[in-house]
């Protein structure tokens, strides 16, 4: 299964390597540093890379590349998933999985990795197991272990969850107040086209869960509309002939943070977009250009669209930009070349607009084509799919618990070609 594993940074810098089978040397990462070369951007660089005696396969998240190696065919999405789990159990360990918190807590990081994969298989992946065996870092815990000059972190008691049934949670669980509450959140990729018309638009949702429920609680969850779900994805603890059957996602929850579901609609869905642009960009002959661009929203079902970037990067003809801007902030890179306009809230009285010109290098020709925009944006109480939460309900226990939901509409790849 899994060798090794390789955590390297932006500079390329392989800053942290752990062995489970015999040891590969780091010259290893040499084929994917001669892959990443070809790339511009760091997310292009493909996720399986073959060399002549091993398979590397990796993932790009918070600007660290997590290179897996392995020396026999596996399924590539099962070792990127296992990457993913990775990187979610340092986040949910040390709030955020950077090379710095990764440098500070170097022992429990490799305790974790210990205990994720055995023999290079995955072994303990549910966040709650490792918990109880290995606790997560404190002020007090990192005082006493460098006083102590050793690790006290690691539980000498096996975990209850890992000898049941269901290993996702722990026995004996108990709250004062007992609350469940899931996030359902949905990611819109989409490509408009230079008359405003939608060349391709999906959605990449998703329903995080924080349960804090006591005993062994049994809940079932059902949607309005669950027919517009495709391609759905869940965590081991649903059961999924319920799911195939009756369209009920029923199961006993792991106790605290938790993805519950993943899932995508695709475009024969006619998915709302829920902003659009209204562009002019010229480049004329000479050393100028005109650049004007207003955002508006639309299909939001009266929700505000906030926390809106619009990002343009612009050829590299393109000197210096000068800007006015009817709200927020623009910054130009001159190196890059990108313009990103922080918009902030769009207020549907008075659209956000922001108009200047371009100046451009002496004597060079007029750019082929004109820049594609990056929109980013996210709005609070809707899910752009329609898709809603009917129901919950508990089995099991005698208590009623506090159930709250709350949905978010995010922008993923969001383009729009002018």
């Amino acid at each position: 299964m899994i060798h090794s594993l390789f955590i390297i940074n932006n500079t390329g810098d392989v800053f942290m390597e752990k062995h489970w089978k015999s040891v590969v040397h780091k010259s290893i990462c040499d084929y994917f540093f001669e892959t990443q070369s070809k790339f511009s951007s760091f997310e292009d660089v493909p996720p399986v890379i073959s060399t002549p005696h091993h398979y590397l396969i990796n993932i790009y998240r918070n600007n660290l590349y997590f290179v897996a190696v392995v020396t026999t065919e596996v399924p590539p999405l099962f070792v990127i998933e296992f990457l993913h789990r990775i990187c979610d159990t340092f986040e949910d360990y040390f709030t955020e999985c950077t090379e710095s918190q990764l440098k500070e807590h170097y022992v429990i990081v490799y305790e974790l990795l210990d205990e994720m994969l055995d023999n290079g298989f995955p072994l303990a992946v549910e966040s709650n197991v490792l918990k109880e065996l290995i606790k997560p870092p404190t002020f007090l815990r990192t005082i006493t272990d460098t006083v102590m000059g050793k690790s006290t972190s690691v539980s000498g008691i096996l975990p209850t969850g890992q000898l049941s049934n269901v290993p996702w949670r722990r026995t004996g669980v108990k709250y004062t107040n007992n609350e469940a509450y899931f996030d359902v959140i949905e990611e819109i990729d989409a490509i408009i086209d230079k008359s405003g018309s939608t060349v391709i638009c999906e959605i990449q949702g998703y329903v995080d869960c924080l349960i804090k429920l006591s005993g062994m609680p049994d809940l079932t969850l059902s949607f309005i509309n669950p027919r517009l779900l495709d391609d759905c994805s869940f965590h081991p603890c649903v059961r999924f002939k319920r799911w195939e059957n009756e369209r009920i996602l029923s199961f006993v929850p792991p106790d605290g943070h938790f993805r519950l579901m993943s899932y995508h609609i695709g475009t024969q869905n006619m998915v709302a977009v829920p902003v659009y642009l209204r562009h002019t960009i010229l480049f004329r002959e000479g050393s100028s250009g005109r650049f004007d661009v207003t955002i508006g929203p639309k299909q939001t079902m009266g929700k505000a669209v906030e926390n809106v970037v619009l990002e343009v990067p612009f050829p590299k003809s393109v000197l210096n930009v000068t800007l006015t801007p009817s709200q927020g902030k623009y910054s130009f890179d001159p190196v890059t070349k990108l313009m990103s306009w922080d918009v902030g809230k769009i207020d549907p009285t008075k659209l956000p607009n922001i108009k200047g010109n371009i100046i451009l290098q002496t004597g060079a020709p007029i750019p082929e084509s004109n820049p594609v925009c990056t929109v980013m944006f996210s709005i609070s109480q809707l899910a752009v799919s329609g898709l809603k939460v009917n129901r919950l309900d508990m089995y099991g226990e005698k208590y009623k618990p506090f159930k709250g939901v709350k949905y978010m509409t995010k922008a993923g790849k969001f383009q729009v070609r002018t």
